[in-house]
């Protein structure tokens, strides 16, 4: 099977070959050795400031999402959630879970964030900013410059999820002024999932002590503490985090974050080529290297995802509600390569053949 999901993806065979081996015991120097430089190699490519710091929660994505908010926000705060699609629902259903206040912008399916959507929160004491980079399930990629403008102008607290588009996009914490990054081992990590990454500001920092986090285990004051020494509160996933460390070595001697965005780059561009002349539609307003959003003019998004699971032997990534049957998404994130994305290609041209899109 060739995987062109969002994630889990395909892993190097460097970062297979650790998965195969015996897990160590972790509490040694040797693994706290690792874990640091694994902080070093995040805040590097996520061009954080010096004085950030990384946590690695045991967790999907989505337990780091949770974390920020927890850790970060109280009902004393004011937030503005951007809110495209599942990923920002999902954003603004844990600040209701928290009791956060907070003003939703929901924008349809597709749609690009712009100036206008913003305006009206100008200068209204709003505290904080809770964004999806990139809102993986419509393919939309927000413009990061127009939200950091913006934030800084109204002194917002920024947080962001970068779950799908680091190390496939450009993101510069620091010249952002963003306080927490989040992002997930099975995306451009190329790891299987299980670990979330975050890289806090030192603003970040500071509203972690002040907070009480009402979850032990997903506490970022104890992660905080653990992590000066190289190690975590809890029994991590030790083998992910091996993989991990493997996969950011792989990358820096690649020539880097900027290689890595590169090389995406390059495979997405080769796919959305390759593709002209069939019946769909590309559905974002506003693209990430990450993924290709489509619209099928003929047939069902999900029916197309299983014809070629079932009869093509890979894995195109399908959505659910009230997208299941009109965008399907194409991954440009992992192991991948042009010769791939032909195969993906000749399945879809045979299909059509078939008339079956």
């Amino acid at each position: 099977m060739i995987n062109f999901t969002v994630g889990p993806v395909q892993s190097s065979e460097a970062v297979r070959a650790i998965g195969a081996e015996q897990v160590p015991y972790f509490r040694t120097a040797e693994f706290s050795q690792l874990m640091l430089e694994n902080e070093t190699l995040v805040k590097k490519f996520a061009y954080a400031s010096e004085d950030s710091r990384v946590v690695f929660i045991t967790g999907s994505g989505s337990a780091g999402m949770e974390t920020a908010i927890m850790n970060t926000l109280t009902p004393k705060d004011k937030a503005i959630v951007i809110n495209g699609g599942s990923f920002g629902h999902r954003f603004v259903e844990l600040c209701e879970l928290h009791e956060i206040p907070f003003s939703e912008v929901k924008l349809p399916a597709g749609k690009a964030l712009k100036p206008e959507h913003l305006k009206e929160f100008e200068g209204k004491g709003y505290t904080t900013f809770v964004v999806n980079k990139h809102e993986t399930s419509t393919g939309v990629h927000y413009d990061m410059d127009l939200i950091s403008d913006f934030c800084k102008r109204n002194n917002l607290f920024l947080i962001v999820d970068c779950i799908s588009t680091f190390l496939a996009d450009p993101f510069h914490m620091e010249e952002l002024g963003a306080d927490i990054m989040i992002t997930g081992s099975q995306k451009a990590l190329a790891c299987p999932p299980g670990i979330s990454v975050m890289a806090l500001s030192p603003r970040a920092l500071k509203r972690v002590e002040e907070t009480k986090c009402k979850c032990q285990y997903l506490d970022l004051k104890l992660a905080l503490k653990n992590a000066e020494r190289g190690q975590t509160p809890w029994t991590p996933a030790v083998g992910i985090l091996r993989q991990i460390h493997a996969r950011l070595l792989e990358i820096k001697a690649n020539g880097g974050v900027e290689a890595e965005i590169k090389r995406t780059a390059a495979l997405a561009n080769y796919f959305r080529e390759q593709i002209k002349g069939l019946p769909f539609e590309i559905v974002s307003e506003s693209l990430s290297n990450a993924v290709t959003p489509l619209h099928p003019t003929t047939a069902s998004a999900n029916d197309i995802f299983l014809k070629i699971k079932d009869e093509y032997g890979m894995w195109i990534c399908p959505n659910g509600g009230d997208m299941k049957d009109t965008i399907f998404r194409v991954g440009h994130i992992g192991a991948l390569t042009n010769a791939d994305y032909d195969k993906l290609v000749d399945a879809f041209k045979d299909l059509q053949k078939k008339g079956f899109i």
